[in-house]
């Protein structure tokens, strides 16, 4: 899909961070943009952002009824869903697999993959239907692709979305795509909206941080302590690691342009993903591979839809 202009994009989780800078750069693009989030303050923040025909629906993706009726109501303002953006997701709890509740579980998987296989299964049949293309990109992580130790549940539905992602581009049709989004550290609010989205599903309080609480004054006669010494001097752009959510935007935008299988943001992260492909291909036997195998077992042993994916050049920021 090449113009964009005209069509409509649907975006998840779209009232702030990366959600919000996507829809920030399809709308700069010229399509128009439905922003859906469970925060109705968020969504009504966001909205005045957007700089083209825009609705806002507040929707909770893993529900199945509620998104059905924001799909609609996305079709009647605006006719056709050509661009689905399944960006709303949570960090979910932290912690080894087998000490995180099962209450924890139940709700990271609910979020994180049921909320995407519900706008995979309700916004893609509507967009084979009117025939005129569309792309579906996904919002995985990093951590999809190198596990972060000591987050277990974020590390799986991540790497969950990866598969969902290459097993849709894998069955679309012709002039249908789908791309995986595994974005690297940009500045977001990820924690807050988590804890909101939380507070509004399981009906969990959002933490308050403590008031902050001076220290007393020194006792006559006795010294005041010493100032605590300043912050190590680093030579380090931190533009450049915690990233603009708009850059992330326009990468996708990019990525849908050309048709991308996956849309990676952190160049850093390429040796330690090599680190684990060369792993995986090291575990294979070293037995002489049969022939006949592939004759019986083709589909089984590789996939076309990795070839389609070309080398992405350098990002040029606008």
């Amino acid at each position: 899909m090449i113009e964009l202009k005209g069509k409509t994009a649907f975006v998840t989780g779209g009232a702030s961070g990366i959600g919000l800078g996507i829809a920030k750069a399809l709308a700069a693009e010229g399509a128009n943009i439905v922003i859906a989030d469970l925060r109705q303050n968020a969504i009504d923040e966001a909205l005045p952002q957007i700089d083209a025909p825009k609705l806002g629906i507040k929707l909770d993706t893993s529900n199945r009824e509620q998104y059905k009726a924001a799909a609609d109501e996305a079709e009647a303002k605006f006719g056709k869903i050509h661009i689905l953006i399944n960006n709303a997701g949570i960090g979910g709890a932290s912690g080894p697999l087998w000490a995180v509740s099962p209450e924890d579980t139940d709700f990271a998987l609910r979020v994180n993959i049921v909320g995407i296989l519900n706008g995979i299964q309700e916004v893609v049949p509507r967009m084979l239907a009117h025939g005129e293309g569309g792309y579906v990109v996904s919002t995985a992580s990093k951590a999809g692709l190198i596990p972060v130790p000591g987050c277990g549940l974020y590390n799986l539905t991540k790497a969950a979305v990866i598969a969902i992602t290459e097993t849709l581009a894998s069955d679309l049709p012709e002039g249908y795509g789908a791309g995986v989004l595994c974005p690297g550290p940009f500045t977001t609010n990820l924690g807050m909206s988590g804890q909101e989205v939380e507070a509004e599903l399981r009906g969990k309080p959002i933490p308050q941080m403590p008031a902050f609480t001076p220290p007393p004054p020194p006792a006559d006669g006795e010294a005041a302590p010493p100032p605590p010494p300043p912050p190590p001097q680093m030579d380090i752009d931190f533009s450049r690691i915690m990233r603009n959510p708009l850059e992330a935007g326009e990468r996708v935008v990019r990525a849908i342009k050309r048709g991308d299988l996956y849309i990676l943001t952190h160049a850093e992260f390429k040796p330690g993903y090599q680190q684990r492909a060369d792993a995986i291909l090291r575990a294979f036997p070293d037995d002489e591979p049969y022939d006949g195998f592939a004759k019986v077992f083709g589909i089984l042993v590789n996939n076309p839809v990795f070839d389609k994916q070309t080398q992405v050049p350098a990002y040029e920021k606008k």
